[in-house]
């Protein structure tokens, strides 16, 4: 669809490893899994919980020059719908 996709979570890379190795939907996925045990990113993205030391689970859509077309930001329980995803993604392709 020409574009990248990352993943971040306030994980470390063995728990990465550890969740990639043991769930089935996620041993074929080729996008990178960042580890960000520190928050310094997630705090960057407005995400961090400082109570919690977890990250809320955040959506960007950035563009090749940097700039922020949509995001979408939810509690730890709630997860994304990526139908939805794809729509804001072509929306912002085809503007």
């Amino acid at each position: 669809m020409g574009c990248d996709i990352v993943t971040i979570s306030t994980d470390t890379q063995f728990v990465h490893l550890a969740w990639r190795n043991s769930e089935k939907e996620l041993t074929q996925v080729k996008y990178p899994m960042g580890a960000d045990p520190t928050g310094t990113v997630s705090r960057m993205f407005g995400v961090y919980d400082e109570n919690t030391g977890l990250a809320l689970r955040g959506t960007f859509i950035i563009n090749p020059e940097g700039v922020l077309l949509n995001s979408e930001i939810n509690f730890y329980n709630l997860g994304r719908n990526i139908e939805e995803l794809l729509r804001k993604f072509k929306a912002n392709v085809y503007m």
